[in-house]
């Protein structure tokens, strides 16, 4: 077995498993009955979905720039999507989206409800 026949082996182990994840993050989307399951089907795995098919694109590519740049989109996304996620999820609750029964401590009822 040589090298060249184990990084192709890893590599699509990682866009594979990147891709499962992507898919399923997908249908998460889909299935899930409300807005605070659907953000957490959209970040969750969707960043580490994203985060595996760069690592065998890292693995397959050799190249030091794109590594480089592969580094910096993962990072950009792993501090952009739980902040946008948890604005929209912020949006939800205050224009009344979210399902009261399904949340199980509601740390924002005092500080909206002082407001009104």
């Amino acid at each position: 077995m040589n090298w060249e026949l184990i990084g192709n082996i890893a590599t699509s182990v990682f866009v594979l498993g990147g891709a499962t994840l992507c898919f399923f993050g997908g249908l998460g989307l889909l299935r899930f009955p409300d807005m605070l399951s659907r953000l957490h089907a959209a970040t969750k795995p969707q960043i580490l979905g994203m985060i595996f098919v760069f690592i065998g694109v890292a693995i397959h590519l050799h190249n030091l720039a794109v590594i480089g740049m592969l580094v910096l989109m993962i990072l950009f996304q792993i501090t952009t999507a739980p902040v946008g996620a948890h604005m929209l999820a912020r949006a939800a609750y205050r224009t009344d989206q979210i399902k009261g029964d399904r949340v199980v401590l509601d740390e924002l009822a005092e500080l909206y409800n002082d407001q009104d």
